[in-house]
């Protein structure tokens, strides 16, 4: 398990756990940074930039215990704008940040499936669990009831198999019912009429990663084309999205996030809460590897991106967390 309680690798981070951790001296010198007339914003970025999420959360205690003071509190009082967004999420504990996006995603005016879909499609079943009860504690509601509530048809069936969050993480592949799933994708989908999308929902959401993989080989040996245009020919709207995201996920996720980094700032003004979420929950396991997607397939750095679409401390805060600083 990595310090935020979560079983994933840690591929590439570009925020590591600092070594020679004093959370008591980091919190006298944001108690300084924040201290009289001005706010030394450089300092707060140098701190909360160059800690794990679970190094900020014991300076959010030494901060309580020294001060009286909740350290959150505190920075939101002396901080504005997406600056202040940035580092409230940063000093947020992993699963309350990642349950407090989704219950904004359901209960805002509509829903924002992209972001169901990001955070649905893309975490183990130890995540899911962890931010299931987290959600639970902190709005005393159901998740998986939430999301019933809030979407519908064949999209609310994904995110329901999805949330109950019992895919098979074994890694162990078995080329005959590879082939087996395969064929039965094909008979569900295109060889009928009409689309049976329980079948897709039950390979999709219930094999380990690596069988998809093999699943994947064998869909294209049968039909000559890959399981996305598939999808794109049998589904439309926010199923389609949904599925075609896992498939992107699980072949390959570093990819699937570079291409929701350039969603959140191409296109008519950036979306800030996108790309804050993105940076946040990523650089700690993959945001190395995320960058050099990024850069392979939209034809300019991330760091250039940013760099293009944000400013002042906002962009020195997130230049900071993708190890552009």
């Amino acid at each position: 398990m990595n310090q935020s309680g979560y079983p994933y690798p840690q591929s590439s981070p570009t925020v590591v756990p600092v070594q020679g951790f004093n959370p008591r001296q980091d919190a006298e010198v944001l108690r300084k940074a924040m201290k009289g007339f001005g706010t030394d914003e450089k300092t707060i970025i140098n701190v909360l930039t160059k800690r794990s999420n679970a190094q900020r959360l014991e300076i959010a205690v030494q901060f309580k215990t020294l001060y009286g003071k909740d350290l959150i509190k505190e920075l939101k009082s002396e901080l504005s704008g997406n600056f202040e967004n940035t580092i409230v999420a940063l000093m947020t504990p992993l699963p309350q940040f990642y349950a407090k996006e989704l219950h904004d995603a359901i209960s805002g005016l509509g829903t924002d499936e992209d972001v169901l879909i990001e955070v649905m499609c893309t975490l183990t079943n130890a995540e899911i669990y962890i931010i299931r009860e987290a959600y639970e504690k902190t709005y005393h509601r159901n998740l998986e009831s939430d999301l019933k509530g809030d979407t519908s048809g064949h999209f609310k069936r994904l995110m329901v198999a999805l949330c109950s969050a019992g895919r098979d993480e074994s890694m162990v592949t078995d080329q005959q019912k590879a082939a087996a799933d395969a064929q039965a994708l094909y008979n569900a989908g295109e060889k009928i009429w009409g689309t049976d999308e329980s079948v897709f929902n039950m390979v999709l959401c219930q094999r380990n990663y690596a069988q998809l993989g093999l699943v994947f080989q064998e869909y294209q040996r049968i039909t000559g084309h890959d399981l996305e245009k598939a999808i794109k020919s049998e589904f439309s709207g926010d199923i389609q999205e949904g599925l075609l995201s896992v498939v992107r996920a699980i072949k390959n996720k570093q990819a699937f996030f570079a291409k929701r980094l350039y969603k959140s700032m191409k296109g008519l003004g950036t979306n800030d809460r996108d790309l804050i979420r993105l940076v946040v929950t990523r650089c700690e396991i993959d945001m190395g590897e995320i960058k050099k997607e990024y850069k392979a397939n939209h034809k300019e750095s991330l760091a250039d991106a940013i760099k293009g679409d944000c400013s002042g401390d906002y962009k020195k805060c997130l230049l900071a967390l993708i190890g552009e600083s």
